[in-house]
């Protein structure tokens, strides 16, 4: 499969892109779904803003270098890249706080309903800020598989929390049918984007989706812990009254107040003084990723994906794959299951072949499209091949638990 990749990799209209991002040497990096690789032009970006308009500017850059409106700024950037409009999306906190701040709303809008209606494995953070509000009274949780949700969408259900790629397998929903089955029930809808945006086409409008939260560490190449973005459909702009009402979220913060009013439109969803490095940080990723286009991304991931489990195929590697056999129906990730997948990960890992684990038996492997290469494929296959067949993952220190895995 060398020979083949080879020739892929030769016709890859993307490969002049893995230039622009700092790809560690002797690296295969299959983990672009937990944290995207950093782009080379980050580091100026960010000396530019911490000697420039900090050291130098000072207080004057929150309005000489526009950091005031930067979490509207680099939403409006990700937008086009979700199917919103410019004004619909915004840069603010955490997936976690931005879902706790939605799911608060959604309950708000919907009065006399209290149930948050999900799916059992669903990520812990989605169903655990469901958990908290419902502690408070405020909320009840409701769990539904994939198969029964349209008919666990009752009279009781006030919002429909689904993550768009499942984060171990990378399955996909249905957003548009769900989302209509989830309306017709009279329930709201939050989708989280943190496994496909940035990596596969999403329309949310054209859905009809009503709120929407995205990770900025992942496929748009942030850097570790970056803001996350939130959206908010146009026709709930009036309605929607967010729990966390910080002065950054007011129509006039500087107007100091003792009275909280809203901002207009998706605004409100701010609550405290944005991070400036980590915006800046995330607008140098998102600029890269939207250069190269969604589309082009989601066709080379399905190429790459596809051409892994060839190599698998060709190795006679019998792996069991829980990821959905046609590209079409996953995210940019292949995911198998077999027993010892921590220590056959880590063993990887010490190989240079960077996937991760995802308890209790899930070894996934992701598709960053802008900067993996035909070749990696191929390579990282070998290196698997080798560890299964030279039991190499049964040493000791590869079967030791760190705190992230």
């Amino acid at each position: 499969m060398i020979e083949r990749a080879r020739i892929l990799d030769a016709g890859d209209p993307l490969a002049q892109y893995r230039d622009r991002f700092h790809v560690p040497e002797g690296v295969i990096y299959l983990d672009g779904n937990s944290l995207g690789c950093l782009p080379k032009a980050t580091p100026d970006r960010l000396v530019e803003v911490v000697q420039g308009e900090w050291g130098e500017g000072l207080i004057r850059s929150w309005n000489a270098a526009g950091w005031i409106d930067l979490p509207q700024r680099v939403g409006a950037k990700i937008a086009p890249l979700i199917g919103a409009q410019p004004h619909e999306v915004i840069v603010a906190d955490s997936v976690s706080v931005n879902l706790f701040k939605l799911i608060s709303a959604a309950l708000m809008m919907r009065p006399g309903r209290k149930v948050v209606l999900s799916e059992p494995g669903n990520f812990p953070t989605d169903i655990y800020m469901i958990e908290g509000l419902e502690a408070q009274g405020l909320a009840e949780r409701g769990l539904a598989s994939r198969e029964n949700l349209i008919d666990a969408l009752n009279d009781d259900v006030a919002l429909l929390l689904l993550t768009h790629a499942h984060y171990k397998t990378g399955e996909l929903f249905d957003m548009a049918a769900l989302t209509e089955a989830a309306h017709q029930a009279g329930a709201l809808v939050l989708w989280d984007l943190s496994h496909s945006g940035g990596a596969l086409p999403i329309d949310l409008n054209a859905c009809g989706a009503d709120f929407a939260v995205g990770c900025g560490y992942k496929y748009f190449n942030g850097g570790p812990g970056a803001p996350a973005y939130a959206f908010i459909a146009e026709r709930h702009h009036g309605d929607v009254r967010q729990p966390l009402s910080g002065w950054m979220g007011h129509a006039r913060p500087f107007a100091f107040s003792d009275d909280y009013e809203p901002a207009p439109g998706v605004d409100r969803l701010l609550c405290g003084t944005p991070g400036i490095l980590g915006l800046a940080a995330l607008e140098v990723g998102v600029d890269l990723i939207a250069e190269i286009g969604i589309e082009r991304l989601h066709a080379k991931s399905q190429a790459l994906s596809e051409f892994f489990r060839q190599c698998l195929a060709e190795a006679d590697l019998d792996m069991d794959l829980v990821s959905p056999s046609d590209p079409a129906k996953r995210g940019s990730q292949l995911s198998f299951r077999h027993p010892e997948a921590y220590a056959i990960c880590q063993a990887l890992i010490a190989r240079g072949v960077i996937g991760d684990f995802r308890d209790p038996d899930i070894l996934r492997f992701g598709f960053a499209p802008a900067y993996l290469r035909f070749a990696d494929m191929a390579e990282a296959v070998r290196h698997l091949a080798e560890v299964l067949e030279t039991g190499e993952w049964q040493r000791a220190e590869f079967r030791e638990r760190a705190a992230v895995t």
